[in-house]
């Protein structure tokens, strides 16, 4: 019996737009993938200034938003992982945010 070995390899973040529902990133081999923001609470939590303030990081393997400690890695993005931080984890993250408010 044979097998295939295939390499596959996951296109850079070139850049990164967030809208009040979508998070889409555009990719080095052309294409752009969007998806939801609720996927991201973090991100559905924020400020429109935090949401665009972002960089890409891992030479193109992820966005990461400073001021949310989020990071997103482009390969969850094309296999539809959304983020996998626990509801405690969350909460903790948003009652430090609303008090700094």
């Amino acid at each position: 019996m044979n097998t295939l070995d295939i390499e596959l390899k996951i296109p850079e973040a070139m850049d990164v737009h967030v809208s009040e529902d979508t998070l889409s990133v555009e990719l080095s081999d052309g294409r752009t993938i969007s998806v939801p923001i609720d996927w991201y609470p973090r991100l559905t939590h924020a400020t429109e200034q935090e949401r665009s303030s972002w960089r890409i990081i891992g030479k193109g393997h992820g966005i990461h938003w400073e001021d949310l400690d989020e990071d997103i890695s482009v390969g969850n993005l094309l296999a539809g992982i959304p983020s996998g931080e626990s509801q405690s984890s969350f909460k903790k993250w948003l009652d430090a945010k609303t008090k700094a408010s």
